[in-house]
């Protein structure tokens, strides 16, 4: 008996004939959510774009499901964590709309700079207003590109080629790829937003880059800056924007994705100057043809048994190996979540190391898994476990794997060394008990023994009598609890580190208010 693929946001007429070869093919778009969660149960896999929400409440009927493809890029709108639990892997067709989306950014640019939009309705309408559409020239101009991946790439050479000055920022992407096409690098935000006309986003959306561009940001940039987002909706916090553009420090903007969608109702709608589209990045013949193809074969790969190319959630491995390794992936990706929130300025390379009885096990999941955390706080690209070497590659980012089956103190133990042109940081932690609870046991060659969560703060100061009785005073000021504290320090009277589990979040008043209180201006917030 076949098995059954359910199509519900619509795949190219090549990407159907390959599956209808093997697979019963049945399309059904614009599928209800409550419909869906009914009909899911006849399926093996699902084949989605954008639109249709894989929530934890339909995977979860999903008795028969082997896998979600989603032909396109992001995968926003499915429950990774619900699908993983469930045993069905998610697949996607990363690069499948790099071109498509480089050139709407890019498109979108000239629209707003030569006023397309109204010209075309205000022409179409019998009226012949030539003065009143005046526009600017790109050529000689600044634009900025926030993400410097695949996509950002691919519009800096554009944009190089309309004879567009260009600057990037992404503190993971090699200088050789800034160099090979003479753009320059922005060693922080703020330099590029010091510089640019325009402002174009190419970043993924995450707890780090939601809400990135805010009216603090906006203040910062040169006055009458155009901002382009074809990335993800919810990057930009659209009702800041929308002020930012009326009281004229934000020229305007080129939006093509929303913190809502589909989007019916945005502040931006109300203000002059705004060029919005309604998701059409990837629109276009050829990208929706490469995502179909791509994904075909992904589903394909997956019920016919084999390893996927692209998969989100896990890469193929033997059960045995997936025992071995197991217990050491919550302390991965708690180090990779600590990495990152830590690490200052660009990032050149990275070694990591395997002590103990987990460095005789292949460790390249491992390894994967810290990748992920780090990657996928700045790069444009959609990191997962599968393509995080890849993307590190790409970005010519040094990754070395140092193992030995030797360790003094601990019967396995994780390091993770980073070094870059600014700063180097060095942590490392281990698993203990039956249950193999993570634990940091040194950060930054201070060592410390703490349990990793949620909510965390690290604060380095000078270790003089009354410092600790200062901190706890400001955090009860702040009504802030402190679940837990941990003290870790290489001499009496030197220098030290503190790392403290709280119960709520520290927000940015929260630390301003902190350092203000204590004086200590070497913290560092981390939220798993």
């Amino acid at each position: 008996m076949k098995k059954k693929i359910i199509v519900t946001d619509g795949i190219s007429e090549n990407a159907k004939e390959m599956l209808q070869e093997k697979y019963t093919v049945d399309l059904k778009k614009g599928i209800s959510p409550e419909e869906l969660k009914k009909e899911i149960k006849n399926y093996n896999a699902i084949i989605i774009r954008s639109a249709t929400k894989m929530t934890q409440d339909i995977i979860e009927s999903a008795d028969n499901l082997e896998v979600i493809g989603r032909a396109g890029v992001g995968v926003d709108n499915v429950d990774v964590k619900a699908a993983t639990k469930k045993g069905v892997v998610v697949v996607n067709a990363p690069g499948s709309n790099s071109v498509s989306v480089a050139e709407h950014a890019i498109g979108l640019m000239l629209s707003l700079a030569r006023k397309i939009p109204e010209a075309d309705f205000s022409t179409k309408s019998g009226k012949w207003e030539k003065s009143k559409f005046k526009g600017m020239e790109i050529e000689g101009k600044t634009i900025g590109i926030v993400g410097f991946g695949k996509i950002g790439y691919l519009v800096a050479k554009k944009a190089s080629g309309l004879g567009m000055k260009v600057i990037a920022y992404d503190p993971f992407t090699a200088d050789e790829k800034f160099s090979s096409l003479g753009i320059e690098r922005a060693a922080r935000l703020d330099d590029l937003y010091n510089v640019a006309d325009f402002i174009t986003i190419h970043l993924p959306k995450n707890k780090d880059t939601l809400g990135l561009f805010n009216k603090n940001e906006f203040s910062k940039m040169k006055k009458g800056v155009v901002i382009i987002n074809s990335a993800r909706g919810g990057i930009i916090i659209e009702k800041d924007l929308a002020e930012a553009i009326k009281e004229g420090i934000v020229g305007g903007a080129a939006i093509d994705v929303f913190e809502s969608e589909p989007c019916q109702e945005s502040p931006l709608f109300a203000v002059e100057r705004v060029v919005c589209t309604p998701h059409l990045g990837a629109s276009t013949d050829e990208a929706q043809d490469r995502a179909g193809t791509m994904i075909a074969e992904q589903v394909d790969s997956v019920l016919s048994g084999k390893p996927a190319t692209f998969a989100v959630n896990f890469p193929a491995a033997s059960s045995e190996l997936m025992e071995a390794i197991s217990p050491f992936f919550e302390l991965c990706d708690n180090m990779g979540s600590l990495f990152s929130g830590m690490f200052e300025g660009s990032l050149n390379s990275l070694e990591i190391g395997y002590y103990g009885k987990i460095a005789e096990q292949d460790t390249k999941i491992l390894t994967s898994m810290i990748l992920v955390k780090i990657l996928g706080k700045y790069s444009s690209e959609n990191t997962n476990i599968v393509n995080a070497a890849v993307i590190a590659e790409e970005s010519g980012l040094s990754i070395k794997e140092v193992k030995s089956s030797q360790t003094q103190d601990y019967v396995n133990l994780i390091t993770l060394s980073g070094k870059g042109r600014q700063s180097e940081l060095l942590i490392s932690g281990t698993v203990t008990g039956i249950k193999n609870k993570p634990r940091f046991i040194s950060i930054d060659k201070f060592a410390i023994d703490m349990v990793p969560s949620k909510y965390m703060v690290f604060i380095r100061y000078e270790d003089v009598p009354g410092q600790i009785g200062k901190i706890g005073t400001a955090f009860g000021k702040l009504n802030i609890n402190i679940a837990a504290m941990h003290v870790g320090r290489k001499k009496v009277s030197g220098e030290a580190v503190m790392g403290l589990n709280i119960d709520t979040e520290l927000s940015q008043e929260d630390l301003s208010q902190f350092k203000k209180i204590t004086g200590f201006e070497n913290i560092k917030v981390v939220n798993l």
